[in-house]
């Protein structure tokens, strides 16, 4: 299955204000993809931290085999149009991830309360 890293459109609209925003990117992986998936996810992060506004990203393995989610990705960036621009700009570099049963389900949030 194609993985689209990111549907831009879906992510955000022009009403949004400039503010720190977190990427939350759980992805489905079947044992026989995790290496490549995490090499994957690897060479993404190592583009995407040369990249103005962002601040940091770490990946989440679960300690259970038998999760939905395997790997979650939490990313901070300094802005939605940092992040926007981004993976625009990594989507010309890196292919998208193709292998069958992974799948992924980025979405953008912002901190309501502490």
């Amino acid at each position: 299955m194609k993985i689209q890293l990111l549907s831009l459109s879906l992510l955000c609209s022009s009403s949004v204000l400039a503010q720190d925003v977190t990427l939350i990117n759980p992805f489905e992986v079947p044992a026989v993809h995790e290496k490549a998936t995490i090499e994957h996810w690897e060479k993404a992060r190592d583009f995407l931290e040369t990249q103005p506004g962002y601040v940091s990203t770490q990946l989440h393995k679960s300690l259970q085999p038998n999760s939905t989610f395997f790997l979650i990705n939490i990313a901070k960036w300094e802005s939605t149009e940092d992040f926007q621009r981004a993976i625009s700009n990594m989507q010309k570099v890196i292919p998208a991830l193709e292998l069958d049963g992974v799948k992924n389900y980025p979405a953008l949030y912002e901190v309501i309360r502490n």
